[in-house]
């Protein structure tokens, strides 16, 4: 493919994404704002065109697509320009903090005519996918119940909580490989161990469409990594361990106690983030709509937008009662 590709933000994830596109000989330019991020991407790229300017991307004819990978904060607005210039826009999960901006991102690219993807990235992991099909298989049987686990340590804490970092991973994951929508929160708690403003643990029980529960762990506090997914039907349990090398998807049949009555699947070993940019560049050569599309993005947003509603507002009752006891106890 012709280089057509403009990436907006190189920080730790954005070289990710910046590697990717030129191996894929598909990037034209590099944005970011600070100096030293572009002098790296010189150094490693020197063919590839830097700026610091926003809008000059948004009027170069060469440039087709732009991928936004900037704080979550910034999407909503960034995302929005390019679509109006008839961008196609990759944008970094989660499209918008707002599920009234992601609704109207949607509806812009399907107003302007262009392909607009999230980076839900784990519905191009290899294993995922190979679990989507066993599934679609029946060798689970009825699904009844899905849990994600997502924990490790983020010092920075630079987000609004880190269900808006991680959680859109883990909603859209149990979604797609059980190709069950989420249709409402059930309970959604969060915790604050350093910054009283920012939630750096949550917990989620959400309601999926033909009764399937699932629950979604997050956290930025956790010494120890843990990344599974568990997938639990009527035949079978399915447990995908992505901290492991190899063996990550392994598959326990119900009716039978020995853990060592166990099935190792096997699949593709090939980074996820170079098959999510692929099926980009893909969707535009091809006019094909994107797995991760504008639909997917709201979808997410919503439920973590009430889960979000759901803890602020017990975190207002807990406040509100506590002031009521103090001042009782005067």
């Amino acid at each position: 493919m012709e280089k057509c590709i403009a990436v907006v933000g190189c920080g730790i994830w954005g070289r990710n994404i910046v590697r990717n596109f030129y191996n894929l000989k598909a990037l034209h330019s590099v944005c970011d704002l600070d100096d030293e991020n572009l002098k790296m991407i010189k150094e490693l790229y020197s063919d590839v065109h830097i700026t610091k300017n926003f809008e000059e991307l948004l009027i170069n004819p060469e440039i087709k697509a732009m991928c936004i990978v900037t704080p979550s904060h910034t999407h909503f607005k960034l995302v929005k320009k390019a679509l109006l210039a008839s961008k196609h826009v990759y944008v970094e999960k989660p499209i918008s903090t707002s599920a009234a901006e992601a609704k109207e991102l949607k509806e812009i690219a399907n107003e302007m005519g262009v392909k607009l993807l999230v980076g839900h990235l784990l519905l191009y992991h290899p294993a995922v996918n190979r679990l989507k099909m066993l599934i679609a298989q029946g060798v689970l049987g009825e699904i009844k119940y899905a849990q994600s686990d997502r924990l490790n340590i983020n010092y920075f804490k630079n987000d609004r909580s880190v269900m808006w970092d991680l959680a859109p991973h883990d909603v859209s994951m149990i979604a797609h490989v059980t190709g069950k929508a989420p249709l409402r929160v059930i309970s959604a708690v969060g915790a604050s161990s350093e910054f009283e403003h920012i939630y750096d643990i949550t917990h989620l029980t959400i309601e999926f469409e033909d009764g399937l529960i699932g629950q979604v762990s997050d956290s930025w506090i956790h010494p120890q990594k843990r990344v599974s997914l568990l997938v639990r039907g009527t035949k079978a349990t399915a447990i995908l361990d992505d901290t492991l090398q190899e063996g990550k998807l392994k598959v326990y049949d119900n009716k039978k106690n020995s853990q060592n009555d166990i099935e190792v699947f096997d699949y593709l070993e090939i980074e996820p983030l170079k098959l999510e940019c692929q099926h980009f560049l893909n969707c535009i050569e091809h006019d094909k709509t994107p797995r991760s599309d504008g639909e997917n993005g709201y979808m997410i947003v919503k439920i973590l937008e009430s889960a979000e509603n759901m803890m602020l507002g017990a975190k207002k009752e807990l406040l509100d009662n506590h002031e009521f006891k103090l001042s009782r106890s005067k």
